[in-house]
Parts: structure tokens; sequence; C-alpha cells
């Protein structure tokens, strides 16, 4: 039997807000853009008294823009976008910190909605997603709140991609930024956070040896272009599946094998999907794999695998590691699921490295501060990140590494400006 909510948070142990505290101050230390965007929320307090609702992964990373949101004047609520993504510690910390919290590591479908049904419950202005589960819910379960929101911000391309459809629809209920679509947070965090976290995690939960082996990329964004050149790195033999005839082009001159799914499930030892799409992996490609194929799931919900088709076509199931579900076939085969088919780089281990979730973090608090002040003017649509913002992410986070460039000189500015110079 669940236990009820408590106003102030609902986490699986109170008493490890200790350890929680400790990660939280390590993340922060490779976050130096985030850092100095709280020094200046806490100067200018652009988000004083706007009550902010987020459900995000709750990891040391997050943990420092939910203080840095607080710096800035918001009251923040915060619960889990998936089910295991929670890192208990720090959800612990963080109502330690004053930030009601509401995750728990492996928390069922039941008590996931359960808390996002307290944050909502917070009565929030402005909504932070990674994947709009708090959108939705609030637009079909919630109606009456929609006056009081002012706005919110997008974590990841699956949460875009529902905005973007619930806006063809003539219903997006108030003006989201579309904070994944900033190049200063796909380009770095689709690519080399979930490039490195991803592989972590297969490996954390496996103890396999990549080099030597093949490993089928689902999905060729951002994501899939991150996977394949660090399991290439790693020397695994690198396939991509793709439907889409532009990034399959590309896979290939990455020097990368590029064929269907079927073909593919003949040939992988491991399999993870990034495409963000329903059943990529369904029961013609189990049925075609080899015994011991490794399957899993970067892309935001598990609904990428087809759970269903590997469960019907199992005569035993078994668990001989943490976070790997084995399937024996009829005929004697076996095939793992990593993690329930759920984001195995953060199910099976810690997400992304904090220094490129600076980066991610860094243009939400800034798009919040941007829509809290400038949300009357905004139409109900789906917004890119403001461009200033992104270049300013930019610049904080070169100058935080000790780089630096070339600025254009004024005739280099007239020049581009123009259209009368030629050969």
């Amino acid at each position: 039997m669940q236990t009820a909510v408590a106003p102030q948070g609902d986490v699986k142990d109170r008493t490890l807000a200790e350890q929680g505290r400790s990660r939280i101050a390590w993340a922060g230390a490779y976050m130096p853009v985030l850092a100095q965007i709280r020094e200046r929320f806490e100067q200018e307090k652009p988000l004083r008294g706007v009550r902010i609702g987020a459900c995000l992964h709750v990891t040391t990373e997050t943990a420092n823009l939910m203080l840095a949101l607080k710096a800035g004047g918001a009251e923040t609520a915060l619960c889990a976008s998936n089910p295991l993504s929670t890192q208990d510690d720090v959800a612990a910390a963080l109502c330690e910190y004053g930030v009601p919290t509401f995750a728990i590591k492996g928390e069922d479908h039941e008590r996931y909605y359960s808390h996002i049904e307290s944050v909502i419950a917070t009565r929030p202005q402005m909504s932070m997603d990674d994947g709009c589960d708090l959108v939705t819910t609030i637009f079909t379960k919630h109606k009456p709140l929609l006056a009081e929101m002012i706005g919110g911000c997008e974590e990841t391309t699956t949460g875009v991609i529902r905005l973007k459809a619930m806006q063809r629809d003539g219903v997006l209920p108030y003006p989201v930024i579309a904070v994944n679509n900033a190049l200063t947070k796909h380009m770095f965090d689709n690519r080399y956070g979930t490039g490195q976290s991803t592989l972590d995690g297969i490996i954390r939960a496996t103890n396999i040896l990549l080099a030597g082996h093949t490993l089928v990329v689902v999905g060729y964004g951002w994501c899939g272009r991150g996977i394949a050149s660090r399991a290439a790195g790693m020397g695994a033999h690198v396939v991509v599946a793709e439907v889409d005839p532009r990034k399959a082009i590309e896979a290939v001159m990455d020097g990368y094998r590029v064929m269907t799914m079927a073909e593919a499930a003949r040939i992988g030892d491991v399999f993870v999907t990034v495409t963000g799409n329903y059943h990529v992996v369904r029961e013609e490609h189990f049925r075609a794999m080899k015994d011991g194929a490794i399957v899993c799931n970067s892309g935001h919900f598990n609904d990428e695998l087809d759970l269903d088709a590997i469960a019907r076509l199992s005569v035993k199931r078994s668990q001989p590691r943490a976070f790997v579900e084995q399937f024996e076939f009829q005929d004697g085969r076996r095939v793992c699921i990593l993690a329930d088919g759920r984001l195995v780089n953060l199910a099976a281990g810690e997400g992304h490295p904090a220094a490129v979730m600076d980066m991610s973090f860094a243009n939400q608090a800034m798009s919040a501060a941007f829509l809290a002040t400038k949300h009357r003017s905004l139409e109900k649509k789906v917004y890119d990140v403001p461009v200033e913002i992104d270049e300013e992410v930019a610049t904080l986070k070169l100058a935080s590494m000790g780089v630096a460039i070339d600025t254009l000189t004024p005739e280099q500015v007239k020049y581009m400006a123009s259209w009368s110079e030629g050969t």
C-alpha cells in the first residue's frame, strides 16, 4: 500500500540527503555557466514569485538547475520525468533545500502519475518538462489551471514532437520554449552527453566488451550520431538503421554500415534505439536476433521496444544482473532487455556528465527568465530558444574553458551585409 504524499515531497529515504548534497556540489563544480547565471539571478530575481512545476530527471545536474531557479525567486516543485531516472539521494537533498520533490527510483506507473499530480497541486504558472507528461496531464485533467499558466520549457526531442503536434492541432495551451532545439543543447547534450552516458549505462548494466562486437544504432539524429561515434571509438562495428534517406546518407559517409532493421537484427550483438518513435524493435526483429543479443533504449519512452512481443515469445524470464532481464525463447535463444526498455543511461548509469548539462540547464534557466518577462507578447506556439540566449551560453562556456575566439572586423561585418561585392 502506498503512503500518502507529504506536501514537502515524497522521496525514498530522507537520511540520504547528506550524500545527495555532496554529489550535487560535485556536479555544480562542473557547471560554471549555470553557476554564473545563478549568481546573476540572486541579484536580479527575474523569477520572483513565479511558481514553476518541473517534471525532469531527478539528477545532480537537475538539482543545480532547481537551486538556480530558486535563487532567481521562483517557487519550485519537482517530480521525475521517468520512473527509473531518479537519484534518491538527490531527491532527499532537494527537499532539504526547500524544493518539494516527488520522485522515487523504480516507482510504478500509478505513483509516477501521482507525483505529477503532486506538482500540479502547487498550481504552477510555468511548466518545465522533459517529455511533455506534465503539460499533457495539466491539459487533459486540469484545464482550469491553464488560465494561470504563462508558459513552459521543454527539454527533450520527444517532448518537442508532442508539443508541436498539439500546436498543429490547435490545442497548445500556452507558449513553450523548445530548449532542446538550442544549438548549445542538442548539438552537445544530445551528441556528446547521450553518446557517452548511453555506453556508460550499457557497460555498467552488462560489463560487456564493445570492441569487436556489432552495435546497431536505430536512429541517426544527434543522439544516434553521438552513440555511433563513441561506440566506434571503443572498437565496436557500428551499424545504423534509419528511415530518413538524408540521415542514412550521412551515416554512410561517416563510415558506418547502413541497412534495414530486418538485416541488422540478424547480425547485431547490441541494439540501441534513439528514434522517439513507436515499436522500432518489434516481434520480427526479436525472432531474428542471435543468442545473447542485448537490446536497450536511450530515447525518452520505452515504447520504442515492443516489450509485449518479447514477453509473448519467451518461455522463461530471469534477471542475471541488475537492470538486465533475460528472455529465453522456445529454441533456446536468449535476448536481454536492459532497464525495462527505459532510458539506459539514466536507469543503469548516472545520465549525462555535468559539464554538458551545464549548457542545457543554462538554456533552461535563461529561457524561464525570458518567459517570465516576455510571455504577454508571445502566442500559443512552440518557440526556439532566442538566439541571443543560445550565443550567450556558448560564450560563457568558452570563457569557462579558457578558450578565446576572434570577432569580425568592421570591414568584415560590412562585407557580410552587402550584396554588391562580386568576383
